[in-house]
């Protein structure tokens, strides 16, 4: 039993820029407790964007989806290392990512960037799809089941008390 493919996501998964990226950032973080931003946190970003997207009827594809997630906080390594926020350094990683894509065109290429540029902060101006992508990434936290809680950055008042999604 087989998954329906996602070939455009696939090859962004494969991709030698994204690779390197997602293993520095792995590195980085190997002796961080709490909140890593590894493929676990990816996948779970994209399913609850995914989930998201359907019940509300938002009509973004799987792929678009799932592109936005696996390429949201790829220009971590950046902010720690130069204090570039993940969020810029992510949108031009995703863009020059992007280039390399088929399967998806450039209204659509152009929504996925814009996505990773929106997904940090809560916006009015946020896209659609940067808007889903902010969500589904805080809402991707179990802060209420966190072992290193005390020792996270976060106020209370951001955090996860429950499940939501």
């Amino acid at each position: 039993m087989g998954f329906p493919a996602m070939p455009a996501v696939e090859q962004i998964r494969r991709h030698p820029v994204y690779q390197a990226r997602l293993s520095w950032l792995v590195e980085l973080e190997s002796d961080r407790v709490f909140c890593r931003h590894g493929m676990v946190h990816l996948l779970d970003t994209a399913r609850i964007a995914y989930i998201l997207n359907l019940e509300r009827g938002l009509g973004f594809s799987k792929e678009v989806v799932y592109a936005a997630a696996l390429l949201h906080d790829i220009g971590k390594g950046d902010q720690y290392e130069s204090g570039t926020p993940h969020e810029i350094a992510g949108a031009q990683i995703a863009r020059e990512i992007l280039v390399d894509i088929d399967g998806f065109d450039v209204d659509e290429k152009a929504a996925i960037v814009a996505a990773v540029r929106e997904h940090r902060r809560r916006s009015a101006d946020a896209s659609p799809l940067g808007a889903l992508l902010c969500e589904a990434d805080k809402a991707s936290r179990a802060c209420y089941a966190c072992p290193a809680r005390n020792a996270c950055s976060w106020p209370a008042w951001k955090t996860n008390a429950g499940v939501g999604v």
